[in-house]
C-alpha cells in the first residue's frame, strides 16, 4: 500500500562491475520514480564533456611549412600523419596542467609506433597504434606539445597559443569513448515503480573508467553548489561564493584523520567519501543508508565528528556550505 512521503527514497545500492580491460558497469538503486533519468542524462553529457585527457595540440617537423606538405624519406604524407598522432593516446608522468613539448628524432628503417614516442615525460596507452614508415638512410625529426584538457578544441582556438612555426591540431582531450546507461523498473515494499540506473562507462585508457565516472559526480556537485548561495536579494547580478572568508576548521581534512577502523573507512572510501567535511554536510539518514553503513560504524563516526564540534545533522549557513562544497570540488579535481 503506497503512503504518503515528506521526503524522496534515498538510493542505497551501488554495484561495480569491471567488464574488461577499461570497462566498467555501474548500477545504483533503487530511485524514485523519474528520478533515475534526471540524474542519469547529465551525468552522461559530464562524463563525455568534462573527462579530463591529454591530446597533442601541435605539431613541428624539421622541413615541413603546413599540413599538406610531404616528409623527404616518409612513405606518409604529413596529413596522414598528423591523423596517425591524433590516434594515439598519451599518458603524462609529470604531475602538471602546464604543456609538455616532447622532442623526437628516429632513422630508418624503421615502422614507427606510438612504443617509440614514450619517453621520461610521457607515457603512451595504445603503443601498437601506427605513426609513420621511415625509409632507409631518412631521419625524421619532430617536436609535439601535449596539453591537458577537457572536450573539443578545434585547431583555429589553438592557433593562437602555440609558437607559429608549430602546426596547430583539432584536440579530441575526452578519455571516455563510451557513456550509455539504461534504466530499470525494481520492486521496493511491494512497489515496482522504483527504478535502477545501469551505467556503462569506456575509456581510452588514459583513466580508469570508474575514477572517471565519480569525478563526473564531483563536478555535478561543483556545478550545482552555486544554487546553495543566497542570491535571492540580487537578483540581477552573480553573486561569487568567497571561499576565503569562512575558516573550514579542519572540515578540508581527509577522512584518514579520523583513524577509522578499516571497515568504517572503506564504506566511505566505496562512494568516493574523501574530507571530513563531506560528512558534515551529510544527514543523518544519508549516513545512515550508505552501504554497508552497520550501526558500529554509524556510531563511529558520529562519536568523531562530535568530537571535532560537528554533530551528525549540524546545519551550516547555506553560503558555508556552498563554499565548502566548492573547496572540496577543487580538492577533487
Amino acid at each position: 500500500m503506497k503512503t504518503i512521503k515528506t521526503t524522496p527514497y534515498i538510493p542505497t545500492t551501488v554495484d561495480v562491475q569491471e567488464l574488461g580491460e577499461n570497462r566498467v558497469k555501474i548500477s545504483a538503486y533503487p530511485f524514485e520514480s523519474g528520478y533515475a533519468v534526471t540524474l542519469a542524462h547529465p551525468l552522461r553529457r559530464l562524463l563525455l564533456s568534462s573527462s579530463v585527457g591529454l591530446a597533442p595540440i601541435a605539431l613541428k617537423i624539421e622541413g615541413v611549412a603546413h599540413e599538406f606538405d610531404s616528409i623527404r624519406g616518409i612513405v606518409e604524407d604529413v596529413s596522414p600523419f598528423i591523423v596517425n598522432l591524433k590516434n594515439i593516446r598519451f599518458l603524462s608522468k609529470q604531475n602538471t596542467d602546464e604543456s609538455i613539448v616532447v622532442n623526437y628524432s628516429f632513422k630508418g628503417p624503421l615502422n614507427l609506433t606510438g612504443a617509440h614516442l614514450a619517453n621520461a615525460d610521457i607515457d603512451v596507452v595504445n603503443k601498437e597504434a601506427p605513426l609513420a614508415t621511415i625509409n632507409e638512410d631518412a631521419v625524421l625529426d619532430f617536436s609535439i606539445i601535449i596539453q591537458k584538457g577537457i572536450g573539443y578544441v578545434p585547431s583555429e582556438d589553438i592557433r593562437n597559443i602555440i609558437p607559429e612555426d608549430y602546426i596547430p591540431l583539432d584536440a579530441y582531450f575526452t578519455p571516455v569513448r563510451k557513456a550509455v546507461y539504461e534504466i530499470e523498473n525494481v520492486l521496493v515494499d511491494d512497489d515496482p515503480t522504483y527504478e535502477k540506473i545501469i551505467f556503462e562507462v569506456e575509456t581510452d585508457g588514459q583513466v580508469n573508467p570508474y575514477e572517471a565516472f565519480k569525478q563526473a559526480i564531483v563536478i555535478m556537485h561543483s556545478q550545482m553548489a552555486i544554487f546553495n548561495a543566497d542570491i535571492s536579494s540580487i537578483p540581477t547580478t552573480q553573486k561569487n561564493i568567497n571561499e576565503d572568508h569562512f575558516d573550514f576548521k579542519g572540515l578540508l581534512t581527509k577522512i584518514d584523520g579520523l583513524n577509522l577502523s578499516a571497515r568504517c573507512f572503506n564504506c566511505l572510501d566505496r562512494i568516493g567519501i574523501g574530507f571530513i567535511g563531506e560528512l558534515v554536510l551529510m544527514s543523518e539518514s544519508e549516513l545512515k543508508n550508505i552501504k554497508n553503513m552497520g550501526k558500529k560504524s554509524y556510531d563511529e563516526i558520529a562519536e568523531k565528528l562530535q568530537e571535532l564540534g560537528y554533530p551528525v545533522g549540524t546545519e551550516l549557513e547555506d553560503d558555508k556550505k556552498a563554499a565548502l562544497n566548492a573547496r572540496i570540488a577543487k580538492l577533487k579535481s
